[in-house]
């Protein structure tokens, strides 16, 4: 008996028991170390993943019931497969309060990033963010629909062929010349080259004002990119359509995430037939900021430019395209040159030539305070001939010759003198087509 007990006191004890591991001081020999997970030493414990956008998705519901709420918002995928819904209010940004779309819901509609959802949205509980439990709307269709809609690199590509007229009265001139001079399609890839204080800020807000009250059926779009707040402030005033900014005090990130996701959404409007104009400013720093996103992959160019800083921001520029089935999306970026940075000429040369249309603003006539800046000479549209009618693009080519023999200040100067005597584009081209016919 006493050799039975002797055994039982000296057996070994499971290694899920709560004494397997006696402590030092107890006098037993220490068992093997136990692994506690460690605390993060950068800031607070997570609540939960789905409050910072990064992690998976949190524990499934316990079967409590809870009273839903209906929220929309752009979704923002993540990698691995879930997203989140970002709000317009919150300028697209990350926020603790964003709901979490799982990735098997993702799957099973077929959504793509930078789609507008509104679901039924379960309130945040315990550690868990809000997230999603029903998805009611996709950008205006049923859910199921959505899965109908071709993909944006499906649809065929074609050169712009209707026209984005901005004119819309006497004033403001800028308007009325870049028609004359530069027309704009729906599809148009079009950068304004601008040194500084040449009046881009304006010449900007005067074209979204000619989309707005003549386009009102295009989703008019304004991208800011490592802009100063007030100017940040400025286009918000001046501009009827929903103007986005990632401001200089914003991060490298930030600049970067916002200006894909910008993208994606206005490729998901474009995929469902839908016209869709961006203006974009700047590219010089958006590439700028790709620049330093990239990091150092051991190739840099002249200027401080890594070799693949470039690879992604002409990417973007060149999702400008109208669609043969329908839909276009047309982005008209700024870009800076003569600010004595060798990096901004480099950006510069690496996107001239990329658009298909160009309008050059000239510092010789800023400083005389002649408005539009434009150097006629050298801004122009390819393919022109599809967005005019022949009369007009006869007199409008008569009208080009006549004013690039000239000096560039002298050239604008005669040409807004000109139109200032007519209120509308249309009756300055019949005087012009009358002087040719009697000649």
């Amino acid at each position: 008996m006493g050799e039975s007990m002797a055994k039982k006191r000296f057996r070994p004890r499971s290694a899920n028991s709560r004494d397997a591991s006696p402590s030092r001081s107890s006098g037993g020999r220490p068992g093997p170390p136990r692994h506690r997970r460690r605390r993060r030493m950068d800031g607070p414990p997570r609540r939960n993943p789905n409050q910072d956008g990064e992690g998976a998705p949190g524990p499934a519901d316990d079967g409590e019931e809870v009273e839903l709420y209906e929220a929309s918002g752009m979704l923002e995928m993540h990698p691995n497969g879930y997203g989140f819904l970002r709000s317009p209010q919150g300028n697209y940004s990350r926020e603790r309060t964003d709901p979490f779309v799982p990735g098997t819901m993702i799957e099973k509609f077929g959504l793509r990033e930078g789609v507008y959802i509104k679901g039924s949205i379960q309130p945040a509980r315990r550690q868990t963010g809000p997230r999603v439990r029903e998805i009611l709307d996709v950008d205006g269709m049923a859910p199921d629909e959505y899965s109908n809609v071709p993909a944006f690199e499906t649809k065929t590509p074609v050169n712009p062929d209707r026209w984005f007229q901005l004119e819309i009265g006497s004033q403001p001139l800028t308007n009325r010349v870049i028609d004359l001079l530069a027309p704009l399609g729906k599809g148009q890839r079009g950068l304004i080259v601008a040194p500084p204080r040449s009046g881009k800020t304006v010449m900007l807000q005067h074209i979204s004002e000619g989309i707005a009250k003549n386009h009102p059926d295009t989703k008019l779009m304004v991208l800011l990119i490592d802009e100063r707040p007030e100017e940040v402030t400025d286009m918000k005033r001046h501009v009827e359509g929903e103007v986005i900014a990632s401001s200089l005090d914003e991060t490298i990130d930030n600049h970067v995430r916002l200006s894909q996701l910008v993208i994606e959404r206005c490729k998901r409007l474009a995929e469902m037939g839908q016209d869709v104009f961006l203006l974009l400013d700047s590219i010089t720093r958006l590439a700028r900021a790709y620049n330093k996103w990239v990091g150092n992959s051991g190739k840099i160019m002249s200027g401080g430019v890594d070799i693949k800083a470039m690879d992604i921001p002409k990417k973007l520029f060149a999702t400008a395209r109208a669609f043969e089935e329908g839909g276009s999306l047309t982005i008209v970026g700024t870009a800076l040159i003569d600010t004595g940075s060798r990096m901004d000429d480099l950006i510069f040369q690496e996107f001239k030539g990329t658009g298909n249309m160009e309008l050059v603003l000239d510092r010789r006539l800023a400083d005389r305070r002649v408005w539009p800046a434009i150097d006629i000479s050298q801004s122009g549209t390819r393919r022109e001939e599809l967005l005019l009618s022949p009369e007009s693009l006869h007199a409008i080519t008569m009208l080009r010759r006549t004013l690039t023999s000239m000096h560039p200040v002298e050239a604008m100067e005669q040409l807004t003198k000109q139109l200032g005597r007519f209120p509308t584009n249309s009756e300055f081209i019949k005087l012009i087509a009358g002087k040719m016919s009697q000649d």
